[in-house]
């Protein structure tokens, strides 16, 4: 069984894969979402998907067998609210998990009801439009503390040798004022190249330098509140290898990126 890598992915702005798009907006992303299984050495046995949409006091992780979608967006097609996803869950993996962060000291727990909110049904169904691999969300913690999101990583990071396939959902660049306004555009390259060249460390001096990333360059403006950036840390956290950028463009005037770690 392959060990599987972990990635941070961009989950675009609502249900945006799934509606018109004549200027081609998320033409990019979506093709680099669709490409994702290809450049896995093995289907994964199952998925853990980190959404910046699900915040909870210490961790949280799904646990339903069939788990229900979330429409956490408003203002959409009709259409776009009967988006399905009927993917399997994985009540098992989730406790398993669960345990793992108790073990390391950190605050975890099953939700058996909870849903699949929009920053994973979305991109997922780009990624795996099947829906055929066993899936859990999990939360961030609302203290939004990233060497505590980092950590949690670390503890999850010998799931990838049993070929589960960890994934953080948000965005490298999470400022609603700023998306498709030219001012912003300089700011979210800063940002960007900060972010990059602090992925592209190995595990120790990655993480003081993601701790810091507030006082990076244009850090607060690409990200008033860190909960789109979180599922990074947690990415992160799973490998002491440097980690590398597989995807980066404009979109809405603003530099996204996607990263590797194996």
């Amino acid at each position: 069984m392959a060990t599987q890598p972990s990635f941070f992915i961009p989950h675009g702005g609502g249900p945006c894969f799934f509606m018109p798009d004549p200027s081609g907006t998320w033409t990019g992303m979506s093709a680099f979402l669709r490409g994702l299984s290809g450049t896995l050495a093995e289907q994964p046995t199952a998925i853990i998907v980190v959404s910046g949409h699900w915040e909870t006091d210490g961790f949280a992780f799904t646990g339903a067998e069939h788990p229900k979608l979330i429409y956490d967006y408003g203002g959409f097609p009709p259409e776009t609210y009967r988006l399905r996803y009927d993917v399997p869950g994985a009540p098992g993996l989730a406790r398993r998990a669960a345990e793992l962060l108790r073990d390391a000291g950190l605050t975890a727990n099953v939700d058996p009801a909870r849903g699949l909110d929009h920053g994973v049904f979305v991109p997922l169904k780009v990624a795996f439009p099947d829906a055929d691999i066993p899936l859990i969300e999990m939360s961030v913690d609302r203290t939004l503390d990233p060497d505590l999101h980092i950590a949690a990583g670390k503890a999850l990071a010998q799931l990838r040798d049993d070929g589960v396939l960890i994934l953080g959902s948000g965005m490298s660049f999470h400022n609603m004022r700023g998306y498709g306004d030219p001012r912003a555009t300089a700011p979210s390259q800063a940002f960007d190249a900060w972010l990059t060249a602090a992925v592209e460390q190995p595990g120790a001096a990655r993480a003081t330098a993601l701790n810091a990333w507030a006082d990076a360059p244009s850090g607060r403006f690409s990200h008033p509140q860190a909960e789109h950036l979180l599922p990074l840390m947690v990415a992160a956290g799973t490998s002491p290898a440097a980690g590398t950028r597989v995807y980066s463009e404009l979109v809405l005037k603003t530099a996204i990126s996607a990263f590797r770690f194996d």
